[in-house]
């Protein structure tokens, strides 16, 4: 089981999204039979929803790039280390998103589109998933679009 946190701290996303916490939580329920990880185990997590110019503080004092960025990823542990672990409740870290790249992305696509790649793909990184190296980022990319594509399904 996966359980999320979401800590709203600027209005544009109150206005896009009435009840993340719920919209989040129902696709995670989704996605628990496809990673291998998450079986047997019940996992926390924090998302932050804030702007642009909160993503690049955040950016410049943990990765020391002064930019801003869409999503942004604070793992508690390491993937080796995550499998280890025997407790059945395990905080696995935070996640922060920027409003404003969504939005932007979304004049392209569409909004909840761009948002659910985002925090998919912090998620992913949360549970020890990198894109450092070509492998890597292939192996990554694939679980990405496996769990996009299963959420994004409607019920018949």
């Amino acid at each position: 089981m996966i359980k999320v946190n979401v800590e709203v701290d600027r209005k544009p996303w109150r206005n896009k999204l009435k009840n993340p916490k719920k919209y989040i939580f129902k696709k995670l329920k989704k996605i628990n039979r496809v990673i291998p990880t998450l079986k047997g185990k019940n996992f926390t997590f924090t998302i932050l929803l804030t702007n642009y110019l909160r993503m690049k503080k955040l950016n410049k004092k943990f990765r020391n790039h002064n930019k801003s960025t869409d999503v942004l990823s604070f793992p508690s542990f390491q993937l080796k280390k995550l499998r280890l672990k025997e407790q059945k409740n395990i905080y696995i870290g935070d996640i922060a998103i920027c409003y404003e790249i969504i939005k932007a992305r979304s004049k392209k696509s569409n909004f909840f589109i761009e948002f659910d790649k985002a925090w998919i793909h912090g998620f992913l990184h949360l549970l020890g998933y990198n894109h450092i190296k070509n492998k890597e980022y292939f192996i990554m990319n694939k679980i990405e679009k496996k769990i996009f594509n299963l959420i994004s399904k409607k019920r018949s």
